[in-house]
């Protein structure tokens, strides 16, 4: 539906003709002492004709009129759940605050809403596997969120082995990818974030770490500061789920967080 034809309808349903509509905006600019908030009736003709685009003080005054949000509003011409995809692919330099302030009915995604009771924090997991029930629910940050088309795997509580990297309770994106041939000469990386880190699919459950792939073997590689061990599987008994391309995670536990908000006493 085009911009016009909806501000028509919503008009319509609240009963009121285009020059009732310039009235109450005429009012409205009165009390603001701001005549950009007021609407000629042949503008509103106009408008809902798509001959002319109303300006941010014409939809607040419209919003008003209509009953209608003013996000609701903007939204007609603009479409307000791409800011902060725009926004993260702009490669701005310089380090700044995101906000969130997206309209939250605009924004819906396959989300879970019940995990499997059987499911235990303590393993590492693919989201998938933990699910019971999908639903609905809008989440601002995550308008790309589709946990049907790519994978999540969750770290489990007890799981350490890429601590601090990867911290107990974070959530990882797994990229699909093809795990690479063994190679005769050893790759360095410049730092431990370039070192590619796999999500593999055991017998008895998943692994998430640094890995070395040889000809029938596969070695998982532990971060050296979670002082666990290296770990070696025979290739035919693991499958590659994918590359890890993304985490989200806690920096700081409820316990650290009460701690920090609480002033040190002074003696």
């Amino acid at each position: 539906m085009r911009a016009g034809e909806s501000l028509r309808l919503f008009r319509s349903r609240a009963g009121l003709t285009t020059r009732e509509v310039a009235e109450f905006s005429q009012r409205i600019a009165q009390r603001e002492g701001n005549d950009e908030l007021s609407i000629s009736h042949a503008r509103m003709i106009q408008i809902e004709n798509d001959a002319s685009t109303p300006s941010v003080h014409k939809l607040f005054s419209l919003s008003i009129i209509y009953g209608v949000s003013f996000n609701e509003m903007v939204s007609l011409y603009v479409d307000l759940t791409s800011v902060v995809k725009h926004g993260l692919e702009l490669g701005l330099s310089n380090t700044r605050l995101a906000s969130s302030a997206i309209p939250q009915e605009a924004q819906r995604v396959r989300f879970p809403v019940r995990f499997d009771p059987a499911f235990k924090a303590d393993d590492t997991n693919l989201l998938s596997r933990m699910v019971q029930e999908w639903g609905e629910v809008p989440v601002g940050w995550l308008p790309g969120l589709n946990v049907r088309n790519v994978k999540y795997g969750f770290i489990g509580l007890r799981d350490y082995t890429m601590s601090p990297l990867l911290r107990p309770g974070s959530f990882v994106q797994i990229e699909e990818q093809k795990a690479p041939t063994e190679s005769a000469e050893p790759v360095g990386y410049r730092s431990e974030f370039d070192r590619p880190i796999w999500f593999l699919e055991l017998r008895v459950g998943y692994v998430c770490s640094w890995c070395e792939f040889r000809r029938d073997k596969i070695l998982s590689v532990p971060h050296p500061l979670s002082r666990c061990r290296t770990r070696e599987f025979a290739a035919r008994d693991v499958t590659v789920v994918g590359r890890v391309t993304a985490v989200a995670a806690r920096l700081v536990n409820n316990a650290d967080a009460a701690r920090s908000a609480t002033p040190p006493t002074q003696s």
